[in-house]
């Protein structure tokens, strides 16, 4: 009998202790807790130079500011003052040939050598941009920074050194599915090391966004369809697992959550809708994109929301002017929002 309850109090302690030790990496926020309307605070982008389609994306290079435009005939990648939002000029012919995109991805900075990439699926190729010679006038021709591979490949990523960048690959399991993981990057020997937390192991089919902060040894995964956003440490480790209150495991796509995620100085800032991502008006497909920002501090806890209203395609953060910068869908295309009262 003794026996019997020795056993049974060990095993109350290791349920408690195993309870305690999932519970030190789980947090809960709600969206709604603390919503500030910021949409008189939206600052117009001028930038009716050069005509931009709907999908024109922001990125940042020093002084600045990068355009892709993935639905351009022509030349796909617009450059401005990121101060002034001049227009200074445009590259990247669209096209098969040799100094040409096929199928443009994400565009990536190296600032310290005034440097930004092109993912080129088409081509399976990470091309290279030096800023400063581009700006030159003269005709220029891209180099080839480095290969990538159909079944396994990065969608973004976050530059270090040559033999180290951070990246979103997409794992393709089959025609039908893919796999999103966080991973480290050698760019010369091709090697991809898979971070050791992969994704909630609840979720089957994970869809997520990613940022990276070297500078404070974080990544982060936004969910696309959960209320669930991950935090993470460069080593690979779940910090982490942040639940909102409508926080569920099903992969129904009912609803879509988050999307653009960055770290804004020690600040984590991401895009959030709680609606559905598509639905049908009138038998035309409207897609909705998320209307608000939420911010988190380094240890993800919740700080507030920002309702924005305008549909938010994407955005950036200019750490200089402490703006960020985005694109949207409606007729103020571009514009920012000066972030000094909550960075």
């Amino acid at each position: 009998m003794k026996c019997r309850n020795i056993i049974f109090c060990i095993y109350l302690i290791s349920f408690f202790c195993s309870c305690n030790k999932n519970g030190d990496k789980e947090k809960r926020f709600d969206v709604q807790q603390n919503m500030i309307n910021i949409k008189e605070r939206i600052v117009k982008i001028d930038t009716d130079t050069v005509e931009i389609s709907s999908l024109g994306v922001p990125y940042i290079l020093n002084e600045f500011l990068i355009i892709s435009d993935y639905h351009a005939p022509h030349k796909l990648i617009h450059i401005y003052n990121k101060h002034t939002f001049e227009y200074l000029t445009s590259v990247g012919e669209r096209g098969e040939g040799p100094t040409e995109i096929t199928t443009m991805g994400g565009v990536e900075s190296n600032e310290k050598e005034r440097i930004f990439y092109v993912i080129d699926h088409g081509k399976q190729k990470v091309l290279e941009y030096a800023i400063d010679s581009v700006l030159s006038g003269s005709y220029y021709v891209p180099k080839q920074k480095a290969a990538i591979h159909k079944r396994e490949f990065p969608v973004s990523f976050q530059y270090v050194n040559d033999t180290l960048s951070y990246a979103l690959f997409f794992k393709v399991l089959s025609s039908k599915d893919y796999k999103p993981i966080v991973s480290k990057w050698n760019m010369q020997t091709g090697e991809v090391v898979s971070m050791n937390y992969e994704g909630h192991p609840q979720i089957k089919q994970k869809r997520v966004e990613y940022a990276v902060s070297p500078k404070y040894g974080l990544y982060v995964e936004a969910y696309w369809y959960n209320e669930l956003i991950s935090l993470g440490s460069l080593n690979g480790s779940l910090k982490f697992n942040l639940y909102g209150r409508n926080w569920d495991n099903e992969n129904v796509n009912r609803n879509s959550y988050f999307r653009k995620v960055i770290f804004c100085k020690d600040k984590i800032v991401v895009s959030y809708s709680g609606e559905k991502h598509i639905t049908n008006e009138g038998g035309i497909p409207k897609v909705h994109y998320p209307t608000q920002l939420i911010l988190f501090n380094l240890e993800g806890d919740y700080l507030a929301t920002l309702i924005i209203e305008y549909p938010i395609i994407s955005f950036a953060y200019d750490e200089e002017n402490n703006r960020i910068i985005f694109a949207f869908d409606n007729e103020i295309q571009f514009g920012y929002l000066q972030m000094d009262q909550f960075i």
